[in-house]
């Protein structure tokens, strides 16, 4: 089994001033653990990682067809988005189509995720609004369900409500963990979240990725809307959004909050998934990268736009650069 260096310093000047500690787990084409950092089975809640797989009782249902929704529709559910108006405006849309509106969502309003859509919500003069939650897309697809298949939409995020259930399902399916060995608690958009070992995360995209690859009808049609826009998926610099393009869709990754981060590369049937010890964000993108190059999968030299995220300078409040957020592992 490959052993993993993950972990990720920030320096200033020339001295490391902190140490993200970062966890790993890898799993081959044959549900096996090929590679790891530090501790593969430690329990984390997957966060916003888990979408591709909640969406799936919706597809599964006929209730795309019944609403007539697309690739756009699907990606957006699948997304941890940026509040750009091409997301706002594609939630917006799937309210419409099954009579509901922003207030029926149960996610709360926050700024955008991205600097662009901030800065159009600015200029706009607007507030945020539930639309520019970045799970607004997840949660117009959980109303869809429950309006598709008769039941109540109040009370929807709620562990015990069917929509949940129904979500909570697919997630122990593709992970092989029992429902009643899944702690659970509240996501930031107020939906059940689940927690999980990593190396049950990574299993589970390991076998989503296999599934893609081979042609399956529900995870093919989930890769090939989110392939087919990846703005959607993310939004303008995002990092999802940046990989999936500068890999021409060979690598769907899934961001979670709280450093959790999923990945699969669909072709190699493997899943990986990466929780960065103390959740800091700033880590968990060098960490993916790292663990790419490491098993092969990215080269040593990156693409500029991925480069950027490996090494990402400290800039103090005169925009000086006094640091880096880099590795551990250095060459």
């Amino acid at each position: 089994m490959l052993a993993l260096n993950l972990d990720v310093e920030i320096t200033r000047g020339d001295t490391v001033e902190s140490l993200h500690r970062v966890h790993a787990a890898v799993i081959g084409a044959d549900d096996v653990l090929i590679a790891a950092a530090r501790d593969a089975a430690l329990v984390t809640m997957w966060r916003s990682c888990a979408k591709p797989f909640q969406v799936l009782p919706l597809l599964a249902s006929g209730g795309f067809e019944q609403l007539g929704w697309g690739h756009e529709e699907l990606a957006l559910a699948c997304a941890s988005h940026g509040g750009e108006p091409e997301h706002v405006a594609i939630a917006e849309r799937m309210l419409a189509s099954i009579g509901l509106e922003e207030g029926d969502l149960a996610c709360g309003p926050h700024e955008p995720l991205t600097t662009r859509g901030a800065r159009v919500l600015r200029e706009s003069g607007a507030i945020p609004t539930r639309l520019h939650n970045n799970c607004s897309g997840k949660h117009a697809a959980m109303l869809a369900r429950a309006k598709t298949a008769g039941w109540a939409t109040v009370g929807y995020e709620a562990a015990d409500h069917p929509v949940q259930r129904a979500c909570l399902g697919e997630v122990s399916a593709w992970t092989g963990v029992p429902l009643d060995d899944m702690p659970l608690g509240v996501d930031g958009c107020g939906v059940a979240v689940m927690a999980l070992p990593l190396d049950r995360m990574a299993l589970a995209y390991a076998r989503w990725g296999r599934a893609v690859h081979a042609g399956e009808e529900l995870p093919a049609r989930t890769a090939a809307a989110i392939r087919k826009h990846p703005h959607l998926i993310g939004g303008t610099e995002r990092f999802d959004t940046v990989l999936l393009e500068e890999t021409k869709g060979a690598v769907i990754a899934k961001v979670g909050a709280e450093g959790v981060h999923t990945v699969t590369v669909p072709s190699l049937g493997i899943g990986l998934a990466v929780k960065v010890e103390d959740g800091a964000q700033r880590a968990q993108h060098v960490a993916v990268l790292r663990a790419l190059q490491q098993l092969s999968v990215l080269p040593q030299s990156l693409p500029s736009r991925l480069a950027e995220f490996v090494e990402r300078p400290i800039k103090n409040t005169r925009g000086e650069s006094v640091g880096q957020v880099r590795s551990a592992l250095r060459a």
